[in-house]
């Protein structure tokens, strides 16, 4: 094989591992929706506005091909035209001999950044949570509002 070859080799591979890493995320977006149009549809929405989202540095999820799923998977639904707000969540661990919890920056490595102890026990940094939906209310929720606070 010579060099093209191997490059193109090289290439395909690298595409075909970024597409798999994008269905990951388009799997996982349309799991988010299918939850927040449920949620919605329950409130009485009209539609969702704003979607906000806790996802860990170690959640496994890359936060750009989420944003970039999001607006496909909710294609159709309540949920149709909504932005998804993401907060970060730092990997934050409890080390035992400085009995504190403390914040680890990437790479990951599992030891205290104060004493360099191996640290087991993993406080935050996983999530992939639905923190709030902002809706906006159908016109008959509205009416049943108006009417309610009309004639107590």
């Amino acid at each position: 094989m010579d060099c093209r070859q191997a490059a193109k080799r090289a290439r395909v591979h690298v595409r075909t591992c970024a597409i798999l890493a994008w269905m990951h995320e388009l799997s996982i977006a349309y799991n988010l929706v299918e939850i927040v149009d449920a949620a919605a549809r329950n409130a009485g929405a009209a539609r969702v506005n704003v979607v906000h989202l806790r996802l860990g540095a170690m959640a496994g999820v890359v936060e750009d091909a989420l944003q970039f799923s999001f607006p496909i998977a909710a294609t159709g639904t309540l949920a149709e035209g909504a932005a998804l707000v993401i907060e970060p969540v730092a990997v934050q661990v409890y080390c035992d001999r400085c009995a504190a919890p403390q914040t680890l920056a990437p790479p990951f490595v599992f030891r205290c950044p104060v004493c360099g102890q191996p640290v087991v026990r993993l406080l935050q940094g996983r999530e992939l949570q639905i923190e709030a939906i902002e809706i906006e209310e159908s016109a008959a929720e509205k009416e049943a509002d108006v009417h309610a606070t009309a004639h107590p």
